[in-house]
């Protein structure tokens, strides 16, 4: 039975694992990893009937402030109607990481993903206390070189699913050598 750790007295040297080929095969043979985002349209459906519904009433019933907070809500309600019409028209998307590339959606249910080279991702990181009010923590973040990306987790069918992006990230940089010529130093 053999196994798949690495020699001990190779890892103190620095030297990358024997068997960093042999994973990558495995790696290669599992295919690209596919995690499709999740759509809720009751949070929009919700912020759409609210925003119309009470807009016009103030307008309607209500004197000069009034009409303007109804403005801003009747504002707001078409706002989220046109996100609620863009789950329809678009897929939510799909995250696709390979080992040559890494396809990020630009956003939920927003057309054009962005297709980068699998070295252009340059970190990938949670942040959990740091989170706009708006969104559910942890947010999963993908940094590539000066731009960054933000999945909150309100996009993912679970936690789990925004872990395995991650990992399928880091699995190439960690059993990749240095591409200077030197070994990893872990």
């Amino acid at each position: 039975m053999t196994s798949d750790a690495p020699d001990p007295a190779a890892r103190e040297a620095g030297a990358p694992p024997k068997d960093s080929e042999k994973a990558r095969e495995r790696n290669a043979r599992r295919g690209p990893l596919q995690i499709e985002l999740e759509v809720s349209r009751q949070r929009s459906a919700g912020w759409t009937v609210f925003g119309l519904v009470l807009g016009a009433l103030l307008v309607w019933k209500l004197g000069t402030v009034g009409v303007w907070a109804g403005f801003a809500l009747i504002a707001a309600g078409l706002y989220h109607a046109w996100n609620l019409a863009q789950t329809f028209r678009h897929p939510p998307g799909t995250i696709v990481v390979s080992d040559t590339s890494v396809t990020l959606p630009r956003g939920l249910c927003v057309p054009n993903p962005v297709v980068v080279a699998a070295s252009e991702v340059t970190a990938v990181y949670f942040l959990r206390r740091s989170v706009p009010w708006n969104h559910a923590a942890p947010v999963l973040v993908i940094e590539l070189g000066e731009k960054a990306m933000a999945f909150p987790r309100d996009w993912f069918a679970s936690e789990s699913d925004q872990r395995h992006v991650v990992h399928a990230l880091l699995r190439d940089k960690l059993n990749a050598p240095d591409p200077a010529g030197e070994p990893d130093a872990k």
